[in-house]
């Protein structure tokens, strides 16, 4: 087994990222347009400490993974807390560990932006990701609701 390298996404990345966000976006059974994907990279590429940022995972060499996190505040302590929005293990990479060290990686930055906790969702189909969520993080009772 290859080790994984996580690094920042770069304005390099573009191509390879667009490919990773695209067949995540098609697992949800989604797809946004032109002007979302510009926009989101462009986010992702920020220096606002309050802006998306952008990891990219990498084994031997190819993009294999990615994953989008933000910073925001919560009512409920001082400290910011990391919201874990996106991330995606391409298939041919799944048991890689792919998906842990992406998750570590975002652990490592919340840690370092002084942000205790780090959050995401998935949908209950998910089950390969949920055998890892099971392992690296701790379910909670919440259920999401968003606007109708």
């Amino acid at each position: 087994m290859s080790d994984v390298e996580i690094s920042p996404l770069k304005a390099e990345d573009e191509a390879e990222w667009r490919k990773l966000w695209t067949a995540y976006l098609e697992f949800y059974e989604s797809e946004v347009s032109e002007e979302v994907y510009k926009t989101s990279f462009s986010r992702l590429l920020s220096d606002d400490p309050q802006e998306y940022s952008g990891l990219i995972a990498r084994v031997d060499g190819a993009a294999v993974g990615l994953a989008h996190y933000l910073f925001h505040r919560h009512g409920w302590t001082i400290e910011d807390t990391c919201y874990l929005q996106d991330l995606y293990a391409a298939p041919e990479a799944r048991g890689k560990g792919v998906g842990r060290a992406l998750i570590e990686a975002v652990y490592a930055a919340a840690d370092a932006a002084g942000a205790p906790d780090v959050y995401w969702t998935t949908q209950d189909f998910n089950v390969t990701a949920r055998k890892l969520y099971d392992r690296i993080g701790q379910k909670t009772p919440f259920i999401k609701y968003k606007r109708g």
